[in-house]
């Protein structure tokens, strides 16, 4: 499943071509993708000039003076921008199609889902949708710290990573990178989240910001190729410290990585790193 630097490569890929940019039409070859389509996408969205592309934890929002087209890319969903003329193939549900401008010719968003866990939904301008409503802040900003981390774990019992992944803590902190969080900041992921000291929650914090960072810069651990017909991946960057690495020597001390499934999820840790 795409984690946040994905979701914000993808944002940053598209975002040029599209801001600016008026939809002429949209192309629905399915009325659903995870929930039914809205009406809105085909009565509202055409027409409309996308002022901002915005993301929103792993959501990205398609912002015009009408409102807003919310898109997830679930566990399989790709976004590209194409010339109109390329076919569709049997996955791809959603075209939006873009007015030309002086520096691109005409051309089409298109939305592709393989497993169809994705989603495209409508948010009219000046609400805020519900599945939006009730997240934490984001990891990037000054509204995340330690001191948040600690006040909202008290009394918690839930492995720390698990709370760590909770998007009404904070948004955006998936599997992959809570696991290496955890261990640059030297934190057992089965910890109760209850148990984490204050200090060990400000270097948790800062390895958050840091390790997402240095992911968004690098494209996320997949980056694809937004301007490329077939969809090909582009590279793949995985510099992994943990995740992934079971039996493996720990690239600090060399002791076996260790992998448990917690809140269904596998997890990966140093046991003599991580206490």
């Amino acid at each position: 499943m795409p984690e946040l630097p994905e979701v914000e490569t993808t944002r940053r890929g598209i975002a040029p071509h599209l801001i600016g940019r008026r939809i002429v039409s949209v192309t629905l070859r399915r009325a659903d993708l995870r929930w039914p389509i809205p009406r809105e996408i085909s009565d509202v969205l055409p027409g409309q000039r996308i002022d901002e592309v915005e993301r929103r934890a792993k959501y990205l929002l398609l912002h015009t003076s009408a409102g807003s087209a919310l898109l997830h890319l679930g566990m399989s969903g790709v976004l590209r921008v194409l010339p109109p003329d390329i076919p569709a193939g049997a996955h791809d549900h959603v075209d939006l199609l873009l007015e030309p401008t002086r520096q691109e010719r005409e051309r089409i968003l298109r939305f592709t889902d393989p497993r169809r866990f994705g989603c495209l939904l409508w948010q009219p301008a000046g609400t805020t949708h519900e599945l939006l409503a009730n997240l934490g802040p984001e990891p990037l900003t000054d509204a995340f710290d330690g001191a948040l981390l600690w006040q909202r774990s008290r009394g918690r019992k839930a492995a720390v990573k698990l709370f760590l992944m909770d998007n009404a803590i904070v948004v955006g902190v998936g599997n992959i990178y809570a696991s290496e969080a955890l261990f640059a900041a030297g934190i057992d992921p089965r910890r109760a989240a209850g148990s984490v000291s204050r200090p060990r929650y400000e270097r948790l914090a800062a390895e958050v910001k840091r390790i997402l960072a240095w992911a968004i810069e690098r494209g996320g651990t997949t980056l694809r190729d937004f301007l490329n017909p077939d969809g090909a991946p582009g590279y793949f960057f995985r510099e992994l410290s943990v995740y992934g690495r079971e039996g493996e020597p720990c690239k600090v001390c060399g002791t076996a990585i260790r992998q448990a499934v917690i809140g269904q999820r596998s997890t990966f840790w140093c046991p003599r790193c991580q206490k």
